[in-house]
């Protein structure tokens, strides 16, 4: 019989990295010196790869309502939402968030990543999802985990999403799904197309807003309120990781689909509520994105700072007006040199491959927040032209691949 652990000890491809110097994942920080610097290794370091992008997390305001939460309320709930995890906390941030967003009803759970998997609870063999494929994973999971039909579309190729919509056998349920602003490249889907073909075909619409929320649109509503396309959603879900400064994350929609998915879905039944201190925090930051919309254009200003800078330095940078800055390299081992050398030049940023993106897609992601000062922002800039020409990916006339 083989050993189902064979596996794990001949696959060697982290220890080569690592004695090697070149492994990106996991670094242990240790020490939080401001909004936008950490401690990594021993040295101090701008953290450039943070998803804070409104600079919450390190708000006295928003430590003080966690503080206080653990003292009223402990620090675990030490239960399922359905069993005794429902604290009057997490009604509130409930109620909060369905009028911020605009929708009937809410539902919070433990991490944004078990929130995508609760929309297994609406799905069965008769159904088919069409999702996009750079759709975060736990999107890809969720349609697995409920047995239904996936069909992916390239990415935000609307007329390849139209011909699989005329391809859906007749009775199906239909569910689009696909992300706000993209997680890895930062750029938008196209949502005015995309919402009519779901009205034309008769699909449900679910969008992933867990990198636009508190960012985009007039009021931080994401892409939806930008588009002028909030009632064409059928189901928005968010995360509180990012702008929200905390752990954890929602859907929202009708009152009845929201309530289904809170009985049926296996996060809300088998998995840990939301700590007391979880709750407290995102409640304080989206009342803050609600009270301070100035962060909104700090960080988009952030944003086109560094967009500018590496375009100005010749990378071949995304240019979605997004906190998301992507520095595309597409190449798997000149993406971790690069990632290298920009920590050995004190700046942290993420080194991302495959499988996160497609092979000959490989990118340096960095992200903008409202917490960075223009030092920092300069300092990273500057540290790209270093690690740039260090490593040979920019020269005289700008990448050289």
């Amino acid at each position: 019989m083989a050993d189902v652990f064979d596996k794990c000890r001949s696959w060697e491809t982290h220890r080569i990295f690592k004695s090697a110097g070149l492994y990106p994942f996991a670094p242990p920080v240790e020490e939080l010196l401001s909004p936008g610097e950490a401690r990594i290794h021993g040295r101090p370091v701008i953290m450039a790869a943070s998803n804070d992008y409104l600079g919450l997390s390190a708000d006295p305001r928003v430590r003080e309502a966690a503080r206080k939460a653990i003292a009223e309320h402990g620090t675990s709930c030490s239960g399922s939402r359905l069993a005794n995890g429902t604290y009057v906390l997490h009604l509130e941030l409930e109620e909060r968030l369905a009028a911020f967003l605009h929708r009937e009803a809410a539902l919070a759970l433990s991490t944004g990543y078990q929130t995508n998997l609760a929309v297994s609870a609406l799905l069965g063999q008769d159904d088919v999802v069409l999702t996009d494929q750079d759709n975060h994973a736990s999107l890809r999971d969720a349609v697995r985990l409920g047995g239904a039909v996936e069909r992916v579309f390239r990415h935000n190729d609307t007329k390849h999403l139209e011909w699989l919509l005329s391809d859906t056998p007749p009775g199906s349920g239909v569910l689009i799904v696909t992300e706000g602003v993209f997680s890895m490249a930062g750029d938008m889907c196209d949502l005015p197309r995309i919402a009519e073909l779901a009205r034309q075909h008769g699909a449900r619409l679910m969008l992933d807003c867990a990198h636009d929320l508190g960012v985009l649109g007039a009021d931080g509503r994401g892409v939806p309120e930008l588009s002028g396309l909030e009632s064409s959603v059928d189901l928005i879900m968010t995360t509180f990781s990012k702008s929200l400064a905390s752990l954890g994350g929602a859907l929202a929609g009708e009152a009845e689909v929201i309530d289904y998915i809170r009985h049926w879905a296996s996060p809300a039944v088998f998995s840990a509520s939301m700590t007391p201190a979880s709750v407290a925090a995102a409640l304080k930051a989206l009342e803050l994105v609600e009270a301070e919309p100035e962060r909104r254009r700090l960080v988009m200003e952030n944003a086109a700072r560094l967009r500018d800078g590496l375009l100005g330095l010749g990378y071949e940078v995304g240019r979605s007006p997004t906190p998301v800055v992507p520095v595309h390299v597409g190449d798997f081992m000149t993406c971790l040199r690069l990632w290298r050398a920009l920590f050995d030049a004190g700046v942290f940023t993420g080194a991302v491959i495959h499988p996160a993106v497609q092979h000959g897609r490989e990118l340096i992601r960095i992200s903008a927040t409202a917490a960075h000062t223009e030092a920092q922002l300069d300092r990273i800039i500057g540290a790209f032209a270093e690690a740039g020409t260090a490593v040979g990916v920019i020269g005289p006339q700008g990448m050289t691949r």
